[in-house]
């Protein structure tokens, strides 16, 4: 089984472009399961600073 941060809050900010869920791009999203488990731990550590960038669902 793959982790993500995914909590199926699925709803894009138009001004920033990320999810208001999880905090990755689309690009991000779309290649989730092609990135090494390495490159997913380092992106998921980049998540919470993004979560306030992005309004409330």
């Amino acid at each position: 089984m793959i982790e993500s941060p995914c909590n199926k809050v699925c709803e894009i900010d138009p001004r920033t472009g990320l999810c208001r869920g999880c905090g990755r791009s689309t690009v991000e999203i779309a290649v989730w399961t092609q990135l090494s488990p390495a490159a997913r731990r380092a992106l998921m550590l980049q998540l919470p600073a993004r979560l306030p960038l992005v309004g409330k669902p």
